[in-house]
């Protein structure tokens, strides 16, 4: 099951803070935490003390919680890679290695005593996982989580963020990304022009990035990388169907009752011979054969643009279609709306047979 998480920083706010935003992200089905330990410089105690009873939080309301650690932070808080006990004393059900060991170790923590999972770096880009699995691991104790980035234009390529993913895909790792929250500004650095996974998302509406990253196919679980992001967001988030491709749209004021219904609540799915030029979904000319769909736009068609045929288009008359391409209309193909500018970039990840909707914003 594909999930939604946030990041929470209890060493840069107060535990009441962090258990109310853990309320309200649980009130919109959440179901993963990230937290960080890698900017945290205070001794065990003190990380006890600040981490505990926010992740025991999460927990109760049924979140799953990384913590991203490295080499640096066994060092620095006196753990070994073959003692886990104090991750699970703060109440983490996993952690991640935002920077890895030999491989060997990484071998060895996957049969922690503490059965807690661990989360590998897919941004790397090295043969990191295979180096581990040639050690013989525990992959079911695997998971693979990238990056994300603070700074503008260091975001990962789109490229390599497929590569990347399709090696744990490959191996049948569960994956996760991190998404930007528009209206957040903390994360666990002090530079802070978004943080995202990849560098494309960076001033991309919320909810685009996370229909992108699930649109990819190589991403489970969608994570909001700086905190604390709103009500609004967080509930727009939990409406996307993350296996359905949803397209948000504005529809033409004058568009009919039925032709509105068509958009908005009939089924509909690529055909399997693709265009160039449309993307079709032709269950409804069945559904409504012999309805007179009356022309009353049918102005030339631009990318984007959503399109049922008129009767004049004879036995297409109440076909859906989505513009990929600018396109002359002969007269007989009604413009009903648009997908919204920044969702048009989804439109290319609509595969044959792929399910889609619209949502009307």
């Amino acid at each position: 099951m594909r999930k939604l998480g946030i990041s929470v920083y209890p060493n840069h706010n107060s535990v009441a803070e962090i258990k109310d935003y853990l309320d309200l992200a649980a009130k919109y089905n959440f179901k993963r935490v990230f937290t960080c330990l890698l900017s945290v410089e205070a001794g065990k105690d003190q990380i006890v003390k600040e981490f505990t009873e926010t992740i025991a939080h999460g927990k109760s309301l049924g979140m799953e919680v990384i913590a991203d650690v490295s080499p640096k932070v066994f060092g620095a808080l006196g753990i070994s890679y073959d003692d886990l006990l104090f991750f699970k004393e703060i109440g983490a059900d996993g952690i991640r290695l935002d920077m890895g060991f030999t491989g060997n170790e990484e071998s060895i923590m996957t049969f922690n005593q503490q059965e807690l999972a661990i989360e590998l770096n897919i941004s790397s880009g090295t043969r990191y996982l295979e180096n581990i699995l040639s050690y013989q691991a525990n992959s079911d104790k695997l998971l693979g989580c990238h990056n994300f980035y603070p700074h503008r234009y260091t975001g990962l390529n789109y490229d390599h963020f497929i590569a990347t993913s399709e090696v744990y895909k490959e191996h049948g790792i569960r994956t996760a990304a991190f998404i930007n929250s528009p209206t957040a500004t903390i994360g666990p650095w002090p530079v802070e022009e978004g943080l995202c996974t990849l560098e494309m998302h960076r001033t991309w509406p919320i909810t685009t990035q996370a229909k992108h990253l699930w649109a990819t196919n190589v991403i489970d679980d969608v994570i909001i990388a700086n905190a604390f992001a709103s009500e609004a967001e967080l509930k727009a988030l939990s409406e996307i169907d993350p296996y359905r491709l949803t397209l948000d749209c504005v529809i033409d004021p004058k568009t009919p009752a039925l032709e509105r219904k068509i958009i908005l609540e009939e089924f509909h799915f690529n055909r399997g011979d693709v265009s160039d030029y449309v993307i079709r979904s032709t269950q409804s000319r069945v559904k409504y054969k012999g309805h007179e769909f009356i022309p009353f736009n049918t102005v030339n068609m631009d990318t984007g643009d959503i399109i049922i045929e008129t009767s004049l288009c004879a036995h297409y008359a109440g076909e859906l279609q989505v513009a990929l391409l600018p396109m002359e209309n002969a007269g007989k193909s009604n413009v009903v709306g648009q997908v919204t500018a920044a969702d048009q970039i989804l439109l290319s990840y609509l595969r044959p047979w792929q399910k889609f909707a619209f949502h009307e914003v």
